[in-house]
C-alpha cells in the first residue's frame, strides 16, 4: 500500500472513535448533558455542545481530509484535555482506576496519532488535496 492509501486508512480508523461516540452524545444529547453535570463540569449543556462538534463534526472533517492538519492538531488537544477530565485514575481505586487508567492513555496514544496527522496532512485522498 502506498502513502497516501494508509493515510487514508489511518483517518478512517483514527475518526471512527470520535464519529461514532460523537454521534452517540448527540443521538443522546439529554443524556449526555446529565452525564457531563454529574462530572461536575461547569456549563454541561455547552460542554455537551463543544463534544459533539469536536467529535462529530471535526471527526467527520477529518474522515473527509478537509483542514486535516489544523483541525488534528485541535483535536489532539481535545483529546488530552478530556483524558484528564474523563479519565482521572489517580483519584479512583479497583476495577474502576484500571479502567480509567487504560481510557487515560488510550485518549495520550490517539493525541500521538492525531499529531502525526497534523504532521503529514490528509494526502492526495481528500478535501485538502482536490482545494489546492
Amino acid at each position: 500500500m502506498a502513502k497516501d492509501e494508509i493515510l487514508l486508512v489511518a483517518r478512517i480508523l483514527m475518526m471512527v472513535l470520535f464519529v461514532l461516540f460523537g454521534w452517540k452524545k448527540f443521538s443522546g444529547f439529554d443524556a449526555t448533558v446529565a452525564s457531563f453535570a454529574g462530572m461536575g463540569l461547569p456549563l454541561p449543556m455547552l460542554a455537551a455542545c463543544s463534544a459533539v462538534a469536536a467529535e462529530f463534526g471535526l471527526g467527520l472533517a477529518i474522515v473527509l481530509g478537509f483542514l486535516t492538519s489544523p483541525i488534528a492538531l485541535l483535536l489532539a488537544i481535545y483529546t488530552v484535555v478530556t483524558g484528564f477530565m474523563g479519565h482521572p485514575y489517580w483519584n479512583v481505586s479497583g476495577t474502576a482506576q484500571v479502567d480509567a487508567e487504560i481510557n487515560f492513555y488510550k485518549n495520550v496514544a490517539i493525541a500521538g496519532g492525531l499529531l502525526l496527522l497534523h504532521l503529514t496532512g490528509a494526502g492526495k485522498y481528500s478535501l485538502d488535496a482536490l482545494l489546492r
